[in-house]
């Protein structure tokens, strides 16, 4: 039989299976408007349990797991369609509308912004690039610009979240469970780190290294090359270069950025030393109130799922049927039930797009809790 035949009998069924799905789609929704007139659920887990049992033995053996696979996406297209038409506008809808509504159409040009570190700190870099005129304030620890936000203290907040070459930075997911605030902008930065010494110091003299565990991690390579030398974590890379600017001594080194180099008088003994040259870092702007400005095509969202065989297969599944894109998924653990997790995810969609409509009205069917963090653009 000839390629070109059986293409055409490919053709054929697929017609057919095209009708088919568009007559079961049609009886979907005939269920779901019963369902919504008898106040009924959309999803009956175990009704699908028995379909899916029925069709896999009805397949045989070799084709059981495909028809499976193949009737649980028609499942969550079928769900999705039901939710749709019986979607109602939910509290977290109503408030995102209104912010999008009363949000200034102009980000701010300056504000008063909590940072982490000192001055120099990549944080303040990250300022001055989502803010012209800003005003810092700086913390010792990043639950102190989250208490900042929360207490009024400050306007708005700035966070690293990940980076290219470290990944995520999971003290801040961690505290973004804890905190309330809503993220109102992202930048992504270039980041150069350097080795800084006091000014008269030597390369093979140094044997303290000061500087954030980020910035170690994404110099490691760098640091290995240096025999005797003890790596030290500090809080911030900035906090690095003002320690070995006021210890005066010969022997110690910070890891930091060029900035801090004018800034606290050092010399720079070796530069961009990070081991990936596409080295970025993402910082997320914080803010107590929800703003939504005009053209955000991001939005962050943390859920707690069920304890139980594909819960998050479900929510990836409405996020393809829905053609939203995932640009991060993150999981981190819930330090009071063991072996469960809480998850981050970052998706592409725009605020005005009935996809984004559709799913803000949806998320509280799949998950135990839902926290919806904001929705943005990012600076690059």
């Amino acid at each position: 039989m000839e390629l070109s035949e059986i293409r055409k009998d490919i053709d054929a069924i697929d017609e057919e299976l095209v009708k088919l799905f568009c007559d079961r789609m049609a009886l979907s929704a005939k269920v779901a408007d019963y369902k919504k007139e008898h106040n009924l659920p959309i999803l009956v887990p175990a009704r699908e349990r028995e379909i899916l049992k029925d069709v896999a033995e009805k397949a045989g053996p070799e084709m059981a797991n495909y028809t499976r696979v193949l009737y649980s996406m028609l499942f969550e297209l079928s769900r999705s369609y039901q939710s749709k038409r019986n979607t109602t506008t939910t509290q977290l809808y109503q408030q995102i509308t209104h912010s999008i509504d009363n949000t200034p159409k102009l980000f701010p040009q300056q504000a008063m912004v909590a940072c982490q570190g000192v001055e120099g700190a990549y944080s303040q870099i990250a300022c001055e690039k989502i803010f012209k005129n800003p005003m810092i304030l700086y913390f010792k620890s990043f639950e102190g610009v989250f208490n900042a936000i929360e207490q009024g203290l400050c306007q708005y907040g700035i966070l690293p979240i990940e980076n290219s070459t470290a990944g995520s930075v999971n003290k801040v997911y961690d505290l973004m469970k804890k905190h309330n605030f809503s993220i109102v902008r992202t930048y992504r930065m270039k980041v150069d780190h350097n080795l800084l010494a006091n000014r008269g110091a030597k390369l093979n003299q140094i044997k303290e290294i000061y500087s954030h565990e980020q910035a170690i991690n994404q110099c490691s390579g760098f640091l290995q090359s240096l025999p005797g030398v003890t790596v030290i974590p500090v809080a911030n890379t900035a906090v690095a270069a003002k320690m070995v600017a006021e210890s005066g001594r010969m022997d110690v080194a910070a890891l930091s950025s060029r900035s801090c180099a004018e800034l606290y008088n050092l010399v720079n003994l070796a530069g961009s030393v990070q081991d990936q040259g596409n080295n970025h870092t993402r910082f997320i702007c914080i803010s107590k109130n929800l703003e939504i400005y005009p053209g955000s095509d991001k939005t962050s969202i943390m859920m707690i799922l069920p304890h139980r065989p594909g819960s998050l297969y479900r929510v990836l599944a409405r996020l393809y049927t829905l053609g939203i894109n995932v640009t991060k998924l993150e999981s981190r653990p819930l330090p009071d039930r063991e072996f469960e997790f809480m998850f981050y995810f970052d998706l592409e969609t725009s605020i005005y797009s009935e996809e984004f409509v559709q799913l803000m009205c949806e998320l509280d069917e799949f998950c135990e809790e839902f926290k919806y963090l904001g929705s943005y653009n990012e600076v690059v």
